[in-house]
């Protein structure tokens, strides 16, 4: 899929690549692993229940809803549901 000139995504199987922009990539500085979720409120209390603290979301984009948090580790990662 691509989405005009600032994301990409490459999928096989269970596995998927995307390319963001800076601008568009919700921690520039890292490569982030992506949770896909049923729902994604319920997993962000979860995780933060776990220890995990929210960077950003849930917010509502054009192809998906997103959170963006740190494990308690410090590491970034996304939970998201596909709004397809």
């Amino acid at each position: 899929m691509r989405d005009r000139d600032d994301y990409a995504e490459l999928s096989a199987g269970s596995i998927k690549l995307a390319l963001a922009i800076p601008a568009d990539h919700p921690v520039p500085e890292s490569a982030l692993p992506v949770f896909r979720s049923e729902d994604v409120s319920v997993a962000v209390s979860r995780l933060l229940a776990a220890g995990a603290t929210v960077l950003s979301g849930p917010v509502e984009g054009a192809h998906e809803i997103r959170a963006v948090l740190r494990d308690p580790s410090g590491n970034p990662f996304v939970v998201y549901r596909s709004r397809a």
